[in-house]
């Protein structure tokens, strides 16, 4: 018996009526906690990430998420409603013929989309983990998915070698038949899916072996990613054409990858700024130095100016992120503070209190201007 799959409303920890917006956050939140970067060889985690993914596909797509609301998991099962599954072929019933039957054919007069047209490929989400500076500057990746690709054996048919499909006798390739009975009301007209070709507009006779009549088969694909500089936490790129193979001749969907950046120990991101904070010692503060400053290219030279005071923020210019669009890089700031010495000895401490006697309060501004206030 088939493992019951769970709620994707509870896979992403929603209510049923979220926006989009709580969508995506939700799959950030999820799809970051179980990663494979980050659980590794954790089969569980892997197994949750997959149940994210999975689950975001779906409630992302209004029109699956539709159906998904109306019918469960059956609804966005490719196997369900003969074949139809994703890609738009479910029937049931056709609502346009009933009431036209009474109102003339005001609500649709039973319109239907030729079930062998060129149908594009579901695209394909992934999330991948890069560091910090991966991200500044770009990187390429490789990203293994499963995907369905065309069969290699009849290029998409379904068909044996040397054979080709009928064209469906009782629905001439539509996938729809129409049943008309007439009542005391008058002619009651119903649509539904061709019992003949199973809605699919065609027949098969001899099936390609190796599809078993699908048109294509499910493989495993590693697909390098360039991933461009500058790109931030929570974006996704698109690998044209690497998604799931079309359906009669359509093309091939997208790779979507969202990009989650792992924190980094010294910097944060604010768009295409860094920002960091440096210690510096009293000495420094007060006399100057020349600081070693830790930036994304390596270390670069500051001179700290005399009387710097803690909390101070100083910029160096152009050693930011690079703009993804390729339009220069931002800047870094950097916050100093001043450290104070622990466990001084008695003679660090006897020096220090000449040091503050012989300075006063002469030469601490902002506390004169405090306690004056004070005062006030």
């Amino acid at each position: 018996m088939a493992e019951q799959k769970r709620d994707y409303y509870e896979v992403l920890g929603i209510n049923k009526g979220a926006d989009e917006d709580e969508i995506k956050k939700a799959y950030k939140k999820m799809a970051r906690k179980y990663h494979p970067d980050l659980n590794p060889d954790n089969k569980e985690a892997e197994e949750k990430f997959k149940e994210v993914n999975e689950a975001y596909e779906v409630l992302s797509d209004a029109n699956k998420r539709a159906r998904y609301d109306q019918y469960g998991h059956a609804g966005v099962d490719p196997n369900f409603g003969a074949g139809g599954g994703f890609d738009g072929g479910f029937d049931f019933g056709d609502l346009g013929d009933i009431f036209g039957s009474f109102f003339g054919g005001g609500f649709g007069g039973g319109r239907r989309s030729n079930p062998n047209a060129p149908q594009r490929g579901e695209s394909i989400r992934v999330s991948m983990a890069i560091s910090f500076e991966e991200a500044a500057f770009g990187c390429e990746k490789s990203v293994t998915v499963e995907r369905m690709e065309q069969c290699g054996t009849c290029h998409g048919s379904g068909c044996a070698e040397g054979t080709s499909p009928e064209v469906c006798p009782d629905c001439h390739g539509t996938g729809q038949v129409q049943v008309r009975r007439q009542t005391p009301m008058g002619v009651f007209a119903t649509t539904s899916a061709c019992q003949k070709c199973g809605g699919k507009g065609r027949i098969i006779h001899k099936p390609c072996k190796t599809c078993n009549g699908a048109g294509v088969e499910r493989k495993r694909k590693t697909i390098k990613a360039t991933i461009p500089a500058g790109i931030d936490n929570g974006q996704t790129i698109s690998i044209r054409g690497q998604g799931h193979a079309g359906k009669n001749g359509g093309p091939a969907g997208d790779l979507l990858i969202t990009i989650t950046v792992r924190p980094h120990e010294l910097f944060r991101r604010e768009g295409t700024s860094v920002l960091c904070e440096a210690p510096i010692t009293f000495a420094q503060a007060v006399l100057g130095a020349e600081l070693e400053i830790p930036t994304i290219d390596g270390k670069v030279k500051y001179t700290l100016p005399e009387g710097t005071q803690s909390g101070t923020t100083f910029r160096l210019k152009g050693k930011g992120i690079p703009s993804i669009n390729g339009r220069g890089r931002g800047d870094q700031y950097v916050t100093v503070y001043i450290e104070t010495p622990k466990n001084l000895n008695r003679e660090q401490k006897e020096a220090l209190k000449k040091f503050a006697e012989a300075v006063g309060d002469s030469n601490y501004e902002e506390r004169r201007k405090f306690f004056k206030k004070f005062k006030k």
